[in-house]
């Protein structure tokens, strides 16, 4: 199946109106900042920003944004972009679900209207659907090498985030583990920002769908693993840049058990999001593709005996 192309049309103006929501609250955070550099340490956990000033903004900002224009121009130039339009409604709509109870009404009325964007990007996906008219409007399939590493790097990470979160819920009091998943009080998030532990379970869920999609490599496997292997290493790469300035990575030694797992999780996830982006890229085999010619289109076979001058 493939999208009609009023389908692609709405799908990417959907797009391009989720990344014009997440821009303009992008823009009021750099006014307040005034330096991109300063923003983005800040999105990748530096909390030296703190007293001074604080963003709306996270980093699950800045790379919806990205993935919404790259859907958008995916949608523009594809007939079989229905997974690409479903995928990222779909990681929007779990992503920003609990804003519906955060505090202060310009982001309630954000979080309605990007909920309301992302829900019409997945039924925008569903309703121009349309059977594909040629096998070249129809989306590759992984091959198997491709898609066995895919898997295999998306069940990793999949198990590594459910077992931090699993971590966290056993160390941390119970009311402090209620609010890393209903955004509390006691967080200081930003006005935005996704509750950690939301974050976390809905990352989870995401990379072992992926991992499943690619190991059955069924025909979404490649738009959904290309989101959550972008993800995958946006997140790990903030780990390890905050790594870095921070000077753990130089005095590895000094850090507990969990300061060198986390490290080691952001290695990972930086590691792993990269290479399954490398792995997915090529658009992959047609699906139904022929090896042969079909028997109908073979020139006959000549007579015999043959007739003069054949």
């Amino acid at each position: 199946m493939t999208v009609t192309r009023p389908a692609r049309i709405t799908g990417a103006a959907l797009c391009g109106a989720l990344a014009l929501v997440i821009a303009v609250w992008l823009l009021r955070d750099l006014a307040a900042f005034g330096s991109p550099a300063e923003l983005a340490w800040y999105w990748a956990g530096e909390s030296a920003f703190l007293p001074r000033r604080r963003a709306a903004t996270s980093l699950v900002d800045p790379l919806l944004l990205i993935a919404c224009v790259a859907t958008a121009v995916t949608a523009l130039r594809s007939p079989s972009a229905a997974s690409a339009l479903a995928a990222t409604g779909a990681v929007t709509l779990a992503l920003r679900l609990p804003g519906l109870w955060a505090t202060g009404v310009d982001a309630l009325v954000t979080t309605l209207i990007t909920l309301a964007l992302a829900t019409g990007l997945v039924v925008t996906s569903a309703a121009g659907r349309r059977p594909a008219e040629s096998r070249d409007e129809l989306p590759g399939r992984l091959g198997t090498g491709a898609a066995v590493a895919a898997g295999i790097l998306f069940a990793g990470a999949g198990v590594a985030w459910a077992a931090w979160e699993v971590h966290g819920a056993r160390a941390l009091p119970v009311e402090f583990t209620v609010d890393r998943f209903t955004g509390g009080r006691s967080l200081l998030l930003p006005a935005l920002a996704v509750p950690p532990g939301w974050l976390n379970v809905m990352l989870a869920v995401l990379f072992l769908l992926a991992a499943a999609s690619a190991f059955a490599r069924v025909p979404f496997a490649r738009p959904l693993g290309l989101l959550a292997g972008f993800l995958l290493a946006g997140w790990g790469g903030a780990g390890v840049a905050i790594a870095f300035r921070l000077g753990r990575v130089e005095h590895l030694g000094a850090l507990d058990d969990d300061g060198r797992l986390t490290l080691a999780t952001s290695a990972y996830g930086l590691l792993a999001g990269i290479a399954v982006l490398i792995l997915l890229a090529g658009r992959g085999a047609a699906a139904g593709t022929a090896r042969h010619r079909p028997v109908a289109a073979l020139p006959p076979s000549p007579p015999s005996p043959p007739p003069p001058g054949w």
